[in-house]
Order: C-alpha cells, then structure tokens, then sequence
C-alpha cells in the first residue's frame, strides 16, 4: 500500500509545474472505491488502462463518488444507508468537508455536481416519511441550500444531462428504513421510475415502466451525448420469468427494453450492477455480478451483440476506445473488440462502480 508521504512524493516528482485541476493529479479517468490488503476502504484514481494515480483512505466501505468538473475535488459517498459523505482533496489526501444527512435522511451513494461546479446535488431517503429527496449543497463552502423531492421513492443514482441544465433521476421504488437494515419494506406496491426535473427541482417528466414490470427497481444510469438515457434494473418479484435489466429513454418517447437470448438471459439472477455507453455511443452494456457477465448491445437495433463471463464483474465506463470495467476480484479491464482483455490487477477488490472524471485543467 502505497502511503500517503509516497503519493505525494511520487506526485511532486512526476509532475510538472504550474498545473491545476485533474491533471495535478495524474489526469485520472475514473474514481473507483475499494478494499485494500491492510484492511482499509480507499477511493481511488484511474487512468484508462486501471493503473492507479492515486489513493486515499476512507472511513468505511465506499459505494460511489462524484468527480468536481474543475476542480481535483471528489465526494465520496458511504454505502447505503450511509449518512455522510466525504470531501476530498485529492491532490493532497485532505478532507474539505463532510456531508451530514438531517435526521430522519440517508444518502443513497450517489450526487452529481453542476457543470459550472457551483452546486453539489445528492439523493436521499427520507425514511420517516417514505419518499426520495434531492439535497442542494454550496460546492464551495459545502453548506446546505436546501432539498426538492426526487419524483418518486428510493432515488438512487442521479445524472447531470448533456443540456446543463436538467437532472434524470433513478427512482428505484424501494422503501427503506435504517431500523429495518438494507430490508425492502413495499415490495408489493414499489412504483420505479426515471423523473427530470430542472437545477431548481421543478418537475419537468416522468416515466414509469408498464404495468407488468412495477417490480423491476431502476438504479443506476448513463447518458449519451445527445441526451439518451440508458437505466440498469434490479428486479425484485418472483423468480419466474428472466425480466430485462437495461431499458433506454428519451424524452417524451416510451422506454426501450433490451434483453438477451432466453439462454443468457436466464443466468444472470435478474440483477444488473451497472450501465455504460461504449466510446462511440452505438452500443451500451450493462454488468450483472451475480451472474458473472457483461452483456453488449447494439442501440440502434437493441440486438444483443454479445456475452462475456466475468467474475464478480460490476464497474464499467466508457473509454476512450469502447468500455472498461472492473470487478471484486480486482481486475480493471478494456472491451474494445469481440474480447475482453485485462490490463491491470491492482491488489485489491474493486466496489461497485466506475465513475468517470470529464478533466478540465
């Protein structure tokens, strides 16, 4: 484990003077949160073949993190039900600020920052009375400004659209309680849903899945240059059909289900991990850990291209040349052609997310 003293020895040394922003910190690509051998939760930076620029303690086991658009600052959230989160520095290891959820509020391990990085937006849970919040945080002073509901309950990842001005959030429909644990508590009358709403909360549309598939919770999300979204789902009704885990949507349209050939389809234990678009937008995949697979497909047809047996595989992104994804064993991986390729194995296993930097110096 490389120390903190040595990160920032090794950061002097390979640097150049003036920087700024990302770059000060060997211009990663991704955050990424993980378990190390000493027993620590680190956050840690990217490049895009996984070799690690950098990594700095957390106080327990991470889940997510949002990347400053300027700025070399991260927030880092605690798993769920987390109450905090932490502000870092990261070119020098320091803590900015912590993130306090009011009582009777959990974060839900995702936030999104503004693209002028004035704000700092994050989904929340209030628990007492059953419905999703989106807190407003002072991105500089890291105060709180206020909240506006998330459009429906259990808000759990949250984008920033390409437009700068609009917030898509994935409403997975799951009421939760802290009393009650990770414990699902309306299964039974769970309604998910993808609501956009404006910087200042203002509803602006909703979509909710048919009928048949109410029971299928919306959690994590990416967005395409132009504007369409792609939603990863985790299913949570009985185990009889092998229901899609990947939809897209644009605004005022229906959503898009895409599925696998019954064969695949069937082994992925009805729970997608996380969704990405590839470097050129024409496909999208989605990584379902408990099935050990990474699924490709086309999205203009919504054919699935292809399959890929992965071990505890969940975090993906886009690269400069297709995906790249990492898994709990602690591989970071590229997809760039018909095969995966593994092109770094730091020690380590990596958490459930890859969330990518867009570097400004």
């Amino acid at each position: 484990m490389t120390s903190r003293r040595h990160f920032l020895a090794g950061l002097a040394a390979t640097t150049l003077s003036p920087i700024r922003g990302w770059a000060s910190v060997g211009a990663p690509d991704f955050l990424a949160a993980g378990l190390f051998p000493d027993g620590s939760y680190r956050l840690a930076g990217l490049d895009a073949l996984g070799t690690i620029r950098f990594s700095l303690p957390l106080p327990a086991r991470g889940h997510a993190a949002a990347a400053h658009p300027f700025k070399a600052q991260a927030v880092a959230f605690a798993r769920r039900p987390g109450t905090f989160a932490m502000v870092i520095d990261c070119a020098t290891g320091s803590e900015l600020a912590v993130l306090q959820a009011p009582a009777g509020r959990h974060f839900y391990g995702h936030g999104t920052f503004s693209a002028d990085g004035e704000r700092f937006y994050a989904t929340e849970n209030d628990y007492e009375a059953g419905e999703g919040r989106i807190s407003v945080w002072d991105a500089n002073s890291f105060v709180r400004l206020g909240e506006f509901s998330s459009g429906g309950i259990g808000p759990h990842d949250m984008r920033l659209m390409p437009d700068g001005q609009t917030l898509v959030i994935a409403n997975g429909g799951i009421e939760t309680h802290p009393d009650s644990g990770r414990t699902k508590l309306n299964l039974p009358t769970m309604r998910p849903n993808l609501t956009y709403v404006d910087l200042s909360g203002t509803p602006l549309e909703q979509m909710e899945l048919p009928g048949a598939l109410r029971k299928n919770s919306i959690r994590h999300l990416a967005v395409r240059g132009d504007g369409l979204v792609a939603f990863a789902m985790q299913w949570q009704g009985p185990q009889i059909d092998h229901p899609p885990l990947l939809g897209l949507h644009r605004r005022g349209k229906k959503p898009r289900l895409l599925t696998a050939p019954e064969a695949d389809q069937a082994t992925l234990q009805a729970y997608a991990g996380s969704v990405a678009f590839a470097a050129d937008g024409r496909a999208v995949a989605i990584t379902c850990p408990r099935g050990n697979a990474l699924h490709r497909f086309d999205v203009t047809s919504g054919a699935f291209e292809a399959g890929f047996a992965l071990d505890d595989v969940c975090g993906l992104g886009t690269s400069a040349d297709g995906l790249v994804f990492t898994t709990g064993t602690g591989v970071f991986g590229t997809l760039i052609g018909a095969q995966p390729a593994v092109s770094a194995r730091p020690d380590c296993q990596w958490d459930n997310h890859l969330v990518p930097i867009h570097r400004h110096l």
